[in-house]
């Protein structure tokens, strides 16, 4: 069973999904969130929340419980995320046992963006579904405002169409649609702050509190401070680099030179609790700098990385072995350009390794070959891989044998 509560007369409310089977979490999670112009729509299961986004997919944000029967709070999350609809509404994962690595990944392999602990701290709920919700409002206002900017392009097209012989009024259309276009783009800066604005009262009362409170915490307590400060810069990085993402195209995004070992370095730093667990060694021979999209360069090391850690043979100390060349479009058996060079990058792990016949499909968006109960995953991150090398220009295949490793050869135009 579910039900909606909300202010009355208040149609404009931002929805937020809680799922829990038990109705004094819920009633709970109201009381925390209440007075902020939210509507609330409960479901006391996985199946319940998954009826309600069949009918409805306009809601800001999920907060989920994860140890519900029959379906719990992973699995219910994986359906979502396979909905092209709702792969973007976020879901928070709220748990009285979320306290290991093992644990808290597979939480974000589900498809989390965050989770918190019970019993709950308030206003760090409430900071939380606060950038969430006003993630979503400018979104929304965002998106009503390129409708706007659409719709006036569609006038114009249609009066060059039908009046190519009224050039005035063609020219007075153009000059309303330049209008709007500077209108849109000052909104985009002005989101850019309003939405790190949270973020940063986050980061400040979380600095306060291990400032004025540091003596008073446990060990964990500062580490969990720590991992909000973390989650804080990571989130503020997407922001920004979302925000640059929507406002450009492959045409215009900006390309620059790299250093693959600070690459490297970055994704080390951001994977280092999931390479601990598997012994994981990194060994690195790079020549030169290349010339890449550099926060999606980042992604797609990361993705490769962590791919290589979901498939690490169990009792095999995993090595990751990364090199570059140059070499020239003419020595390449694919459609290359033969005046160009290209930066050759193999990405070469001793992992379980698949059947070379699979070669193909692994880079397909949720294909993966072996079942959710032995490997978790969204099976999105080698096509997210994929994607970038083509917004490069470049090219990628593989290589593998099982229980000997794969190779991950990557070209991109220099």
């Amino acid at each position: 069973m579910y039900s909606i509560k909300n202010r009355m007369g208040d149609n404009n409310a931002i929805k937020i999904l809680i799922v829990d089977d038990k109705k004094e979490n819920l009633l709970s999670l109201q009381v925390i969130l209440a007075d902020r112009g939210y509507q609330f729509v409960e479901a006391t299961s996985g199946k319940d929340a998954l009826r309600i986004l069949l009918k409805d997919q306009d809601f800001a944000i999920i907060l989920m419980d994860v140890q519900m029967p029959l379906m719990d709070g992973f699995e219910t999350a994986e359906l979502i995320r396979q909905s092209d609809k709702l792969m973007h509404v976020p879901i928070i994962f709220l748990t009285a046992n979320m306290n290991t690595n093992e644990y808290i990944f597979k939480g974000y392999q589900s498809g989390a963006v965050d989770y918190m602990i019970k019993p709950l701290a308030p206003e760090i709920l409430q900071a939380k579904v606060m950038v969430f919700t006003e993630l979503f409002r400018k979104n929304q206002e965002l998106k009503k405002k390129e409708e706007e900017t659409h719709a006036l392009n569609e006038i114009i097209l249609k009066a060059n169409a039908q009046l190519a012989s009224q050039y005035e009024a063609i020219e007075k259309h153009a000059e309303e649609l330049k209008k709007k276009n500077m209108e849109l783009d000052a909104f985009t800066y002005i989101s850019s702050h309003d939405l790190q604005e949270p973020l940063r009262k986050i980061q400040t009362f979380a600095n306060l509190i291990l400032s004025n409170e540091y003596p008073n915490l446990s060990e964990d307590g500062k580490a969990k401070f720590n991992r909000i400060l973390y989650a804080c810069n990571r989130m503020r990085e997407l922001i920004n680099s979302l925000l640059a993402f929507s406002r450009a195209t492959l045409d215009d995004r900006k390309f620059e030179e790299v250093d693959l070992d600070v690459v490297i370095n970055d994704v080390k730093a951001a994977l280092h609790e999931n390479l601990q667990e598997k012994n994981a060694v990194i060994v690195t021979d790079f020549n030169e700098t290349i010339k890449v999209i550099p926060f999606q360069f980042v992604q797609l090391m990361e993705n490769l990385v962590h791919n290589a850690i979901k498939f690490a043979q169990a009792e095999v100390p995993l090595q990751i072995t990364i090199k570059s060349c140059f070499v020239d479009g003419s020595e390449l058996d694919f459609d290359s350009s033969a005046e160009l060079k290209y930066c050759h990058i193999s990405f070469a792990d001793n992992g379980i390794g698949f059947e070379q016949e699979h070669n193909e499909k692994i880079f397909g968006v949720f294909q993966k070959l072996h079942s959710r109960d032995l490997y978790e995953g969204t099976g999105i991150g080698l096509a997210i891989v994929k994607k970038i090398i083509e917004n490069h220009g470049g090219f990628i295949n593989a290589t593998g044998e099982p229980m000997k490793g794969a190779t991950f050869n990557i070209y991109i135009p220099s």
